[in-house]
């Protein structure tokens, strides 16, 4: 193997690594102090904008996930559930939007998708926190 290339591998392995020690560093952000917060009102135009092309339960949704409801959402996918009402620091679907923990678990994927910004985060933790009704 030439030296770029292992100079290049080197680089990419650092900067994952990097990357995902500065998400384990505790970057989530702090849930909205909105009180009153719905998945109906507040939660599900966050998951159509950002979630539904790929969690939509009115098709095959990936990982058996369905964001389109309160009850596909409090659901979880089949691996277990994904939101831990009364706390959303512990729940994987925060998580995986803040982009905590294991870098293949990070949402959403795909081509032109974009993280979800510390406001969406922030009210998604106030739902969830709220007992995420």
């Amino acid at each position: 193997m030439n030296p770029t290339k292992i100079t290049v591998a080197a680089l990419a392995v650092a900067l994952g690594m990097t990357l995902a020690a500065t998400a384990q560093d505790g970057k989530m952000p702090p849930a909205s102090d909105k009180t009153g917060v719905t998945f109906a009102t507040d939660i599900k135009p966050i998951f159509e904008a950002s979630c539904l092309k790929c969690h939509d339960g009115t098709k095959k949704p990936k990982a058996g996930l369905a964001l389109d409801t309160l009850e596909g959402t409090l659901k979880g996918s089949r691996d277990g559930k994904v939101v831990t009402p009364g706390d959303s620091a512990n729940s994987d679907l925060v998580k995986s939007v803040a982009h905590i923990g294991d870098p293949d678990g990070f949402m959403p994927k795909g081509k032109g998708a974009k993280p979800l910004t510390s406001d969406q985060i922030a009210l998604i933790r106030a739902w969830i926190d709220q007992g995420a009704k």
